[in-house]
């Protein structure tokens, strides 16, 4: 497969990626709104507004912000730090400053309830459909990973065997989405849970999978990427250490008095 993978129309040639990206957005936003109105919204529309107004601006600047810090040396000679912080993005910024984004503006109109289940499927969708745009791009995009002897290693454009990170989180996402599903059916989750189960297993996901992508390393050992990471693993700590935090309390003290 040539790398990058373009679209020919006419004498026009448009990057895969280029349009794989805003259609994710669609997708997953046309998503969002379809299961809003499935299931039974328990946060009113207004506020609703709001929280989806946090998530899309706040996900913007966090994007642009762990993405412009991935590379210090990179940051350091750039001769224009806001075209800078623009042009480079990650995802787990982006789902970090859209959680920081919706907490914020949670506050402000006093809106006591989890709001991110009902975002679960929405963003595992978007992010496969731009994944599949990334790994179009192969090394001409920073999505890529180190040099393997691994089976699953590929030619992504530079004649290396590489590992294909962007498939490796494809499947991650795929799996992940079938496991969410399963504890939705056979467990009594409490609100907000499964946006928290999502928001764990990826960050957990893309804390190891910085180790086989070619990235800048600071001195800890750690990558720009595993420090944010780590952070968002911080901020769900309480539900790491006590999972039953994640049940309904009903779900708990029926287990106790069956048990």
């Amino acid at each position: 497969m040539p790398f990058p993978v373009a679209i020919h129309i006419g004498a026009t040639t448009i990057s895969l990626h280029a349009i794989l990206e805003p259609i994710a957005f669609f997708v997953g936003f046309r998503y969002f709104l379809f299961l809003k109105k499935r299931r039974n919204d328990i946060i009113p529309d207004q506020n609703r507004t709001w929280i989806i107004i946090a998530a899309v601006f706040g996900a913007l600047a966090g994007s642009r912000l762990v993405g412009g810090l991935e590379n210090p040396g990179q940051l350091k000679s750039a001769t224009n730090l806001l075209l800078h912080f623009y042009t480079n993005k990650t995802v787990l910024g982006g789902l970090l400053g859209g959680l920081a984004g919706v907490e914020g503006v949670k506050k402000i109109i006093a809106e006591k309830n989890a709001s991110g289940d009902l975002f679960v499927a929405p963003i595992l969708l978007a992010l496969i459909i731009g994944r599949i745009g990334c790994f179009s791009m192969g090394v001409f995009e920073e999505t890529y990973g180190v040099p393997t002897s691994w089976p699953t290693g590929m030619d992504l454009g530079d004649g290396l065997n590489r590992h294909p990170v962007t498939l490796y989180e494809i499947v991650f996402l795929v799996m992940l989405w079938i496991w969410l599903k399963l504890a939705a059916k056979r467990l009594v989750l409490a609100n907000g849970a499964l946006f928290k189960l999502f928001m764990i297993a990826y960050l957990l996901f893309r804390f190891f999978l910085e180790f086989i992508k070619p990235s800048y390393v600071f001195s800890i050992g750690l990558t720009t990427i595993q420090i944010a990471a780590l952070l968002g693993l911080l901020w769900y700590i309480r539900y790491i250490l006590r999972p039953r935090l994640l049940l309904q309390p009903e779900a708990i003290h029926v287990k106790k008095i069956y048990a």
